[in-house]
């Protein structure tokens, strides 16, 4: 093996590439130091180094903003577009959200890691679009969301991951739409 050249910033990065990569497709138990330091070419005392532990590395990979639009004003067309178009960029344009998905099903840090990004940053957001009681109409529209996410990309469902984003538009925008701003949905 070739050794490499010695930069800090940028062994860091690419461990942390690594850890990502392997936390969306593997999980979290299933990532190891020895693992990450395998991918990159450095000795696990480097990740150590950088991350502390596995689940240093793992917070770090996991870190994420998921900067949604502003929707209040907006009609439920709308409000479906943007939500789907947005949801779309985090799950497959980025490994960070699909790294929380994909663990929070193993581990209780990342499925606690998970509900907070929901909780901190997709809740107000929704909230603004919401015609009334935002906590739960938040809920739902996030079981729906990470429904679709956790059977489109962990399990792969055929059907579900030949879905073009216009057909996700068409399919799951109304239901999101339906969940804020229907005034007749719930008790």
């Amino acid at each position: 093996m070739t050794p490499r050249p010695r930069d800090a910033t940028a062994t860091r990065a690419a461990i942390l590439d690594a850890g990502r990569r392997q936390f969306a497709r593997d999980g979290f138990e299933r990532v190891t130091v020895r693992s990450v330091a395998a991918e990159v070419g450095v000795d696990p005392a480097m990740v150590m180094r950088y991350f502390t532990n596995k689940a240093g590395l793992f917070a770090e990979a996991a870190a994420t903003e998921l900067v949604l639009p502003d929707l209040a004003g907006l009609g439920p067309d709308e409000i479906a577009d943007a939500l789907v178009d947005r949801f779309f960029a985090l799950f497959e344009e980025s490994p960070t959200l699909l790294v929380l998905l994909r663990a929070a099903a193993t581990s209780p840090e990342a499925a606690e890691r998970l509900l907070a990004v929901i909780l901190d940053q997709a809740g107000p957001a929704l909230a603004t679009a919401a015609v009334d009681r935002p906590a739960e109409r938040a809920a739902l529209v996030g079981s729906q969301i990470l429904g679709f996410a956790f059977v489109r990309l962990v399990l792969g469902a055929p059907a579900a991951a030949a879905m073009s984003r216009d057909d996700v538009r068409a399919w799951v925008g109304p239901t999101l739409a339906r969940y804020l701003t229907d005034p007749d949905l719930g008790p």
